[in-house]
């Protein structure tokens, strides 16, 4: 599985915050942010930081997508 914080920047377009307000805001590093950006695993403190800010819990700012590629637990039978 991997995350989608697209929400999270339909969310702040629709309130009119830029991302660089919101990193301040909550007080997340730059590097940590990056990550958010490119839909990678952050810490729980970061959401939950992040939905302070916003008001909203965590379901409201990401989603869970499924991942297409097989897990590395399952074994794929060459042809």
């Amino acid at each position: 599985m991997k995350v989608s914080y697209k929400k999270l920047w339909i969310m702040l377009a629709e309130r009119e915050m830029s991302k660089a307000e919101l990193r301040k805001l909550a007080g997340i590093a730059p590097a940590t942010f990056t990550k958010l950006r490119r839909n990678q695993e952050v810490a729980l403190s970061v959401l939950l930081k992040i939905a302070d800010v916003m008001h909203c819990d965590a379901g409201d700012m990401m989603t869970f997508v499924k991942d297409n590629n097989p897990s590395a637990n399952e074994v794929v039978e060459a042809e």
